[in-house]
């Protein structure tokens, strides 16, 4: 038991993983996996700790950047790792197999998963660069021709921009939820959640205590993205380019920019409670209403797992 529900846990964190979960303690990463038997596999994993390593990295702003390198490479680690535990013992019949499979299957082996999502995670990349980017710049230049008057003050441009990319992504998360695989991994992204708020209040970390916790927290990487994308509006301001590839090309180059204010926002609205850091957060929070689902007691199984292995015995993890 931890105390009193004011006690703030400042450095515990976690990430959803297909079939598991990734959970950070200020000294230690565990990646906590549901495999193929049923059995819960834990695995320690090495973060970059950028701004361990770094004093540099420790400044305001650039901090954030430093935290989403550090989330980027090491949550694609995690992901990797989730997947080869999680298909552990199964096996496909040969005659179910496509060509396709059995061609990665003979030339790469038990590499084919990473390969496959590390292709996967480049396009994806690619893909959302022009679409979050280049797309918005381009139709607001479409969209000006028969409004002329859009084209009086840059406040238009970066507003259409903006808010067509928060559409977009709502309308991507939306899409998403729809695939069966992608639901379960929302589930486990809610079990995260609910974990990491039982042990901030204090509670044993029991299934049954993990279940009537929130499954919206204010330190999640959704939230995250979306200070990311209000924040980029304000920016928009600054860029007097209109060229959407120049344009998109800036905005990305600005990205470091954008990532460390969004980072002191959501830091900001994790270690205090009040009405200005309540409206700040709120976008953030309902968005999670996507991005996280009700998880079933295996997945809270999972992730209270992962979580008694991070958590520091010494209690460096809290303040307040």
């Amino acid at each position: 038991m931890k105390g009193k529900k004011t006690k703030r846990i400042t450095s515990i964190g976690g990430q959803a993983l297909m079939e598991g979960i990734m959970m950070r303690g200020p000294r230690k990463t565990t990646v906590g996996v549901r495999k193929y038997d049923g059995s819960i596999e834990l695995e320690e994993i090495q973060p970059l700790n950028l701004t361990r390593k770094y004093k540099l990295f420790r400044l305001p702003l650039l901090r954030g950047v430093a935290g989403m390198i550090d989330s980027l490479v090491t949550g694609n680690k995690a992901l990797m790792l989730s997947a080869d535990k999680a298909m552990e013992g199964e096996e496909v019949p040969e005659e179910q197999m496509s060509k396709v499979d059995k061609w990665l299957d003979k030339h790469l082996g038990e590499k084919a998963v990473n390969v496959i999502m590390t292709i996967a995670i480049v396009i994806a990349v690619v893909f959302c660069v022009a679409v979050f980017f280049v797309v918005p710049s381009w139709l607001f230049d479409l969209l000006k021709k028969p409004l002329p008057f859009l084209e009086s003050h840059m406040i238009w441009r970066s507003a259409f921009e903006g808010i067509l990319r928060i559409i977009l992504f709502l309308v991507y998360m939306a899409l998403v939820t729809l695939n069966k695989d992608i639901k379960r991994v929302f589930q486990y992204h809610g079990a995260e959640h609910k974990t990491i708020f039982c042990y901030e209040h204090g509670l044993e970390l029991t299934v049954e205590n993990v279940r009537v916790q929130r499954r919206f927290h204010p330190r999640c990487g959704t939230s995250f993205i979306v200070l990311m994308l209000l924040v980029g509006i304000l920016i928009g301001l600054f860029i007097p380019v209109t060229n959407p590839w120049l344009r998109g090309s800036i905005k990305v180059l600005l990205l470091p920019v954008t990532m460390g204010i969004g980072y002191e926002l959501i830091r900001v609205c994790g270690r205090h409670d009040n009405a200005v850091t309540r409206v700040i957060a709120a976008p953030g929070m309902w968005m999670q209403r996507l991005t996280t689902k009700e998880p079933e007691d295996d997945m809270i199984e999972v992730a209270i797992a992962a979580m008694k292995d991070v958590i520091p015995e010494n209690g460096e993890d809290i303040i307040g």
